[in-house]
């Protein structure tokens, strides 16, 4: 049976997850009526449901994600921080030991917002579904494609209770994550399958949820050790991150050899793993002040995949695929929900500039929305590319090159505020990289840091005492 009830313009979107819905919400003004197809049944508050085990880890969402959502959905960031979300300054709040050493807490030169993904998903998702334009179709799965090679005219459903059914559509958008079966959909078209890239590090993740020390729940810094990709061995890091209601998130993690594996990332193993595996302590002590308030979750999924859907020989018109979808990263580098939101503000702004259904407008898309994809994508991949088994063959010597010099910045920015802030420009996908090839950044490579290294964590006397260790 062929659902189409009304002549409208109907766009359908698979995946109501962080992506799918702002998809969702780009479209609302375009179309006459836009349909989430999600296989998941949603929950109506901050929750965990079952298609989405990556919110069990730590989430940050940088300020060029943060800009494209207050476009698409007006007064969201507010509401997420009137819900107990948290907004801290970069590098003002942060206080990070990379593989060169502590940075700096410069000046606010960009910044994050803090808050579980139970939380966010729920603020937009109630935002976007307000919109009458918008409908949910829960618990239901996609099982293809309508259409041929030149155009895609609608999807295959199975809903819940095992009946079958088509939904046309003039616009299709796979918002589907990692587990997407485009490739496959694309191929049943008639159409190549797309080229692919992984860059697999080995990563594996463990987090848990901590309440802070009572004085420290009003605001704490973020707390990142990293690895240093350049050393031999594994390597490990942490994220400790601030969030609502007083608690603390903490990821850890590590590469092939030296990951918290599910043995180890046993309540007990977790502060010690923190404490004795990563290259400082510091996260690991505060957790002995902190009270656990969840058993540890463990994750694998963390390989870096992108298709390059924009350099397909032929697209179909009327399909767009975003999110990780068509890209996932390491979540070590927090970039996904940006690059989300980024990617669904450019498939409404290239809509309405162009014109809905003008030609060749989805394969205009898939290209641009390609430039905030391949900015995370280098962030991510110029680091993990180096960890052995990450690739085939090894670093490229452009992945040489680029790592010499990212280095390079990276250990004249713990030194050198100006050097950070063009730096902290392109880790929060505000700038585009060509900024740190500038006569005034090259420079400042070749100078170095202007002052010496810290000795020891940035953290200010007060905030030490807010967690007795001072």
């Amino acid at each position: 049976m062929s659902e189409r009830p009304s002549p409208d313009r109907v766009a359908v979107v698979l995946g109501g997850s962080h992506t799918g819905m702002l998809a969702a919400g780009a479209l609302a003004g375009l179309a006459d009526r836009v349909v989430v197809v999600e296989r998941d049944g949603l929950p109506g508050e901050p929750a965990p449901r079952k298609g989405l085990p990556q919110a069990r880890h730590a989430h940050m969402l940088w300020s060029g994600g943060v800009g494209a959502l207050e476009e698409l959905l007006p007064g969201v960031t507010g509401a997420l921080r009137a819900a107990g979300a948290r907004r801290a300054p970069v590098t003002t709040d942060m206080v990070v030991l990379s593989a060169h050493g502590w940075f700096r807490r410069w000046p606010e030169s960009h910044h994050v917002i803090l808050a579980g993904r139970d939380l966010l998903d729920a603020t937009i998702r109630t935002r976007v579904l307000a919109n009458a334009r918008v409908e949910l179709l829960g618990g239901t799965e996609v099982l293809g494609l309508l259409g041929g090679s030149e155009a895609v005219t609608g999807v295959r459903v199975r809903e819940r209770d095992g009946r079958e059914r088509t939904l046309d559509a003039d616009w299709v958008v796979d918002a589907t994550g990692r587990g997407s079966a485009a490739p496959r959909w694309l191929t049943d078209l008639g159409l190549p399958l797309p080229e692919r890239r992984e860059v697999d590090s080995g990563l594996a993740y463990a987090s848990r949820l901590f309440l802070a020390p009572e004085q420290a729940a009003g605001g704490f810094p973020v707390i990142n050790v990293q690895p240093d990709p350049q050393r031999d061995g594994p390597g490990r890091a942490g994220f400790l991150l601030p969030i609502e209601n007083g608690r603390w998130i903490v990821t850890l993690n590590g590469t092939r050899g030296g990951e918290p594996t599910p043995a180890n990332a046993s309540g007990d193993d977790f502060v010690r793993f923190a404490r004795e595996e990563l290259r400082h302590p510091l996260i690991g002590d505060l957790l002995t002040r902190a009270e656990p308030l969840s058993e540890v979750t463990f994750t694998r999924a963390t390989v870096n995949r992108r298709y390059f859907y924009e350099r397909m020989p032929a697209w179909p018109d009327n399909l767009t695929v975003l999110g990780d979808a068509l890209a996932a990263y390491n979540p070590l580098y927090g970039h996904g929900l940006a690059v989300g939101a980024q990617s669904a503000l450019i498939l409404r702004d290239v809509v309405r500039r162009r014109g809905w259904g003008a030609p060749g407008l989805s394969r205009r898309i898939q290209k641009a929305v390609a430039r905030p994809v391949g900015a995370a994508w280098d962030l991510a991949t110029g680091q993990d590319v180096f960890y052995p088994g990450a690739t085939e063959n090894g670093p490229t010597l452009r992945d040489r090159l680029v790592a010499a010099y990212v280095d390079r910045l990276m250990y004249t920015a713990t030194g050198n505020g100006r050097i950070a802030r063009r730096v902290t420009d392109v880790t929060s996908l505000e700038r585009r990289a060509e900024v740190l090839l500038t006569p005034s950044v090259l420079l400042g490579a070749v100078v170095g840091p202007l002052k010496p290294p810290l000795a020891a964590p940035p953290l200010t006397a007060e905030e030490l005492k807010r967690v007795g260790m001072q």
